[in-house]
C-alpha cells in the first residue's frame, strides 16, 4: 500500500470514526434521547420495528444504539477491532436504513442510496482492508501474545 493510500485510508477512517462517536456519546449524555420516534415511524418492515418499540425492547435497542455508535467510533479512531466493529457498525446502518425507505419513492435527498448505505460501504471497506494496520493499535493488538495462543483473534482485533 502507498504511502497516500494509507494516509487517506487513515484520514478517512478517523473521520468516519469521529463522525460515529459523536453521534453515539451525544445520545449516551442526552438522557431524554431515545429510539422510539425514528423507530415508530417506519415505511418499510413496520412491524418489525414496532416491535422494537416495545417496553421490553426499546431499553436494549437504545442501549446498543447509544453504545454501538460510541464504541464504533472509539474502535474506528484507536484502530482496533475495526474489523468486527465494521461489520456490525454496517448491520446497524442496514437496520437505521430500512425505516426511512419508502421505496419506490425517493427520499429527500436520494433515491435508494442515502448516506447509512455509504457509511455500510464505507465500514465493509474498512473491514476488507484491514484499516485498523494503518496507523492503529491493530499491529501491537495482533503482536499480544493472546493473539498468538487464539489465533483468531488476529482475524477479529489485529
Amino acid at each position: 500500500m502507498s504511502h497516500f493510500s494509507r494516509i487517506s485510508l487513515f484520514l478517512l477512517r478517523i473521520s468516519m470514526g469521529w463522525m460515529m462517536f459523536y453521534a453515539g456519546i451525544t445520545k449516551v449524555l442526552n438522557p431524554e434521547w431515545t429510539a422510539a420516534g425514528y423507530l415508530a415511524g417506519a415505511k418499510t418492515f413496520g412491524g418489525f420495528y414496532q416491535w422494537l418499540t416495545t417496553p421490553g425492547m426499546l431499553p436494549v435497542v437504545n442501549f446498543i444504539n447509544e453504545w454501538g455508535l460510541t464504541l464504533l467510533g472509539i474502535s474506528l479512531i484507536l484502530g482496533i477491532g475495526v474489523r468486527m466493529t465494521s461489520i456490525l457498525g454496517a448491520v446497524l446502518m442496514m437496520l437505521y436504513y430500512f425505516p426511512i425507505l419508502d421505496f419506490p419513492y425517493p427520499n429527500a435527498h436520494s433515491y435508494i442510496v442515502d448516506e447509512h448505505i455509504i457509511y455500510a460501504f464505507v465500514l465493509l471497506f474498512f473491514a476488507a482492508v484491514r484499516a485498523g494496520r494503518a496507523w492503529g493499535l491493530e499491529n501491537w493488538c495482533a503482536n499480544l501474545p493472546i493473539c498468538s495462543r487464539f489465533p483468531r483473534l488476529r482475524e477479529w482485533f489485529g
